[in-house]
């Protein structure tokens, strides 16, 4: 009979049921049950994230004439934030994809799931390009185009450049044909790709602000409008990466300008 720490150990090393792990599966012992449990449970993480994976390499392979064509997925971080960028990425991924079983949107991994993610996206690339537009271009633009025009200047900095471009939820004038899909990240394995090199760029940036403006918090929400930053903005008013199109900084200014 297997000592409890074999079992662990071997269970540990396996990802395929095999003939010996039928010896305790019928095992009395209540931990050998606890770890063939938990085992199984792993398994079907495993199987979940192997098949979303692969349901995702064939989205974007269904946008391929031909199977040499080059598929980009664009996406954004930082639309909805009251200061800072929106910055945007595009990437091409290569036919194997294999080290990014479980890329996902970026909003559902953990920062340090994003970070080593992230590495490994820059490492396999074809090609990736991040821009980062301005406060002041998002004021001058608004936010749609100016997210818009982020977008288009990281799909044509790809070299090579890609023969279709997948955009999260936004429709792109392009030399080659793009689609819009909505809420692409969960779909598409390029546009995810894309979603992560967006958020962490965008985040970094933020981190180096908070240095710069520490009064306001921006390592703990990025610019977005929580209480906390709102009470800061009350208290200090808006500094320079404020967007001043945006509510409330585009009152507090107005009040201010009348005193």
């Amino acid at each position: 009979m297997l000592k409890i720490t074999e079992i662990k150990e071997k269970l540990k090393m396996t990802t395929e049921w095999q003939p010996w792990m039928s010896e305790i599966e019928n095992d009395s012992r209540k931990s050998v049950q606890t770890l063939l449990t938990s085992w199984r449970k792993k398994q079907l993480q495993r199987k979940k994230l192997l098949d979303d994976h692969n349901d995702k390499l064939a989205f974007d392979e269904s946008f391929r004439k031909e199977s040499v064509d080059l598929v980009a997925g664009i996406d954004e971080a930082g639309r909805g934030p009251l200061a800072g960028p929106v910055v945007t990425a595009a990437v091409i991924l290569p036919e194997d994809c294999s080290d990014l079983v479980g890329l996902d949107d970026s909003k559902q991994l953990s920062k340090a799931k994003r970070d080593e993610l992230a590495k490994t996206i820059k490492k396999i690339a074809i090609s990736y390009a991040v821009h980062v537009q301005s406060p002041e271009e998002i004021d001058r633009l608004n936010i749609y185009q100016a997210t818009k025009s982020s977008m288009t200047e990281a799909a044509q900095a790809l070299t090579p450049a890609p023969d279709i471009v997948l955009a999260d939820a936004m429709m792109l004038e392009l030399q080659m044909p793009c689609e819009s899909i909505i809420k692409g990240d969960a779909k598409s394995l390029s546009i995810a790709a894309a979603s992560i090199l967006a958020k962490t760029g965008r985040d970094a940036l933020m981190t180096e602000y908070a240095v710069q403006y520490p009064q306001y918090g921006f390592e703990k929400h990025a610019g977005y409008g929580t209480k906390e930053h709102v009470a800061a903005l009350e208290k200090y008013g808006p500094c320079e990466i404020h967007r001043t199109t945006f509510e409330p900084i585009k009152t507090l200014l107005t009040k201010n300008s009348l005193f």
